[in-house]
């Protein structure tokens, strides 16, 4: 199967960042959101991304502007009719997604393959709410998108191996490594990362050690780029929190219970970088 043109759902800093990918990659692009105002926040944050880029030469002007001409905003979820792929990166919330499956399914073209961006929850179960299981997969991409080089492709129950191969090809062109992952909850990432996180937040719910003290253990111990609790703010704590209580009630296992002290910090509104204070202040 051959992907030319690519709908992707939702312009906040995932979908933008998804859709500035595939653009500089020579996809066509439909960015797509509820509002023409979030729509022109995604293409002004991908703009003032290609600026930097241009700035610090790393693309050309030329490249710039041929990236941007192929993005096309719309607020018309049916003009993925003319669509090869989608990729749904809107709000984590299982209800959501599949209302918004279930629509891509009717209107989409019969050969299209629709991905989901989600970042734990079970691609089998938004499948099921299609009538092209098969063609139903996740592809996970990291944050910041244009930087990070993993995505994780997430076989449903009913993927098929067309299905995976066509969106792990695609991967590639767009300069990412595609690791192949079964639909378990958290997948491969955040099952191992969030346990990660929370056990440190664990350690200062304890007092084992202060908040910059462990993240200076796993940065010079472990060799890790950041802290887990730096990381935890720049993921935004209420997300955390919401993958823990995922792989929580996905497994049933008591090592997987969300640290109360995480709990506390979110009832807080404490959330991070984005609310400007987590485990640390941000002004």
């Amino acid at each position: 199967m051959t992907i030319k043109k690519v709908m992707v759902i939702g312009a906040g800093q995932m979908g933008s960042g998804i859709a500035q990918v595939c653009a500089q990659s020579g996809y066509d692009v439909l960015l797509n959101d509820v509002s023409e105002e979030a729509i022109q926040k995604g293409f002004g944050h991908i703009d003032k991304l290609l600026t930097k880029s241009v700035d610090k030469e790393r693309i050309s002007e030329q490249k710039k502007n041929d990236t941007l001409s192929r993005i096309q905003p719309t607020t018309d979820i049916q003009k993925v009719e003319n669509c090869d792929m989608v990729i749904e990166a809107i709000v984590e919330n299982m209800d959501v997604k599949t209302k918004v499956f279930r629509e891509l399914d009717a209107s989409a073209p019969s050969h299209a393959i629709l991905a989901t961006n989600t970042s734990s929850l079970p691609i089998t179960e938004m499948a099921a709410a299609t009538n092209r299981p098969d063609q139903i997969i996740g592809m996970h991409f990291m944050n910041p998108v244009p930087v990070m080089k993993l995505v994780e492709v997430i076989r449903g129950l009913q993927t098929s191996d067309e299905t995976y191969q066509a969106v792990a090809d695609m991967a590639k062109e767009l300069s990412k490594t595609a690791v192949e992952v079964n639909d378990y909850p958290g997948f491969a990432a955040n099952r191992i990362l969030m346990p990660m996180i929370n056990e440190a937040i664990y350690a200062v719910h304890e007092d084992v050690a202060s908040v910059e003290d462990i993240d200076t253990v796993m940065k010079l111990g472990m060799n890790h780029p950041m802290g887990p609790l730096t990381l935890a703010d720049f993921i935004g704590l209420d997300t955390c929190l919401y993958i823990m209580e995922v792989l929580h009630d996905g497994f049933g296992d008591s090592k997987y219970r969300p640290c109360p002290l995480l709990r506390k910090y979110v009832n807080a509104g404490w959330l991070g970088k984005k609310s400007g204070r987590g485990f640390y202040q941000y002004s």
